[in-house]
C-alpha cells in the first residue's frame, strides 16, 4: 500500500540520521538508493513522488519493464546488478547514469566501446567482493586498485568510487569487515592519485546493515526490502544474472 511505503520511507530516513548522528557524520553525505528488484513500477513511482531521486535495478528486463512508466519523473537510475556484456546496450537506452557493478576489464572495455560508439560517457563504480564468497560477484580485494587503474584509462568511464555487498550475516563485526575493506582500498586509491579518478562514493549497507555501513563511511546505502517488503526470491536471483534467472 501507498501509506506502507510512505511510512517505511520515513522510518529509513530517520535510520540514516540516527546512525550519522552516533558517526559524527551529516545525513546529507548518505545518499537513499531504492533497491527496486520486483517491485512494479507504480509502486516505485510513489516513492518517487514522495521525494526520492535514485533507484537502482538488478535485471535489464526489469528496467525495460518499468522504464516508460517512470521515465517522465525526475530521477536517477543506476544498474546494480551482475551485467552481461550482451546487455550493454540496453543499460545505455534506459537511461542508467552509474553502472555500480563493474568489475572486470572485459566489461569495462565493451562498455567503453559501445559508449565510444554512441558518444557518450557513463559513471562506474568498481565492485569489490569484500566478502571473498564464490557466490559473490565483484574483482577481489587484491586485483581492486589494478583495475581501478586500468579503467581509468579509459575516456567513456566515469570512476565515482567502489560498491561492495556485505556478507549476509547477523554477525555485525563480520560484516563490518566487508565495510573496512572497501574503505581501506578507497584510501588506498586516493593516496595513489590516479588521473581521472574519483573516490567520492562508497556504496555499501542494505536494509539489514545500513547503519554499519554508515559507520564505516558508507555514502550511498541500498535499500529495498524494508521499504517495499520482502521478496519471493532469495537475493542470489537477483545478483546472478549470468545463471539466466
Amino acid at each position: 500500500m501507498k501509506e506502507d511505503i510512505l511510512l517505511h520511507l520515513e522510518l529509513i530516513d530517520d535510520r540514516i540520521k540516527k546512525a550519522c548522528e552516533k558517526a559524527g557524520r551529516n545525513p546529507d553525505e548518505v545518499r537513499l538508493l531504492l533497491a527496486t528488484k520486483t517491485v512494479s513500477a507504480e509502486r516505485i513511482k510513489t516513492a518517487l513522488e514522495s521525494g526520492q531521486t535514485l533507484i537502482a535495478e538488478n535485471k535489464v528486463q526489469e528496467l525495460k519493464e518499468k522504464y516508460e512508466i517512470l521515465k517522465d519523473i525526475p530521477h536517477e537510475n543506476h544498474f546494480i546488478g551482475h551485467l552481461q556484456t550482451n546487455k550493454i546496450k540496453d543499460i545505455l537506452k534506459y537511461d542508467v547514469v552509474c553502472v555500480q557493478s563493474l568489475d572486470r576489464w572485459d566489461l569495462a572495455e565493451k562498455l567503453h566501446q559501445r559508449l565510444l560508439y554512441e558518444g557518450k560517457t557513463i559513471e562506474v563504480l568498481i565492485q569489490v567482493n569484500t566478502s571473498q564468497e564464490e557466490s559473490k560477484f565483484g574483482v577481489h580485494p587484491d586485483e581492486a586498485v589494478e583495475l581501478t587503474r586500468r579503467v581509468s584509462e579509459l575516456s567513456t568511464l566515469k570512476i565515482k568510487g567502489l560498491m561492495t555487498i556485505g556478507l549476509f550475516s547477523a554477525e555485525t563485526e563480520k560484516v563490518r569487515a566487508c565495510f573496512k575493506i572497501l574503505k581501506s582500498l578507497q584510501q588506498e586509491i586516493i593516496r595513489q592519485n590516479i588521473p581521472n579518478v574519483e573516490m567520492k562514493e562508497l556504496s555499501m549497507g542494505m536494509s539489514g546493515d545500513l547503519e554499519t555501513a554508515i559507520e564505516e563511511g558508507a555514502t550511498i546505502v541500498r535499500v529495498g526490502t524494508a521499504i517495499f517488503g520482502a521478496r519471493i526470491y532469495p537475493d542470489s536471483y537477483y545478483w546472478n544474472e549470468e545463471k539466466g534467472v
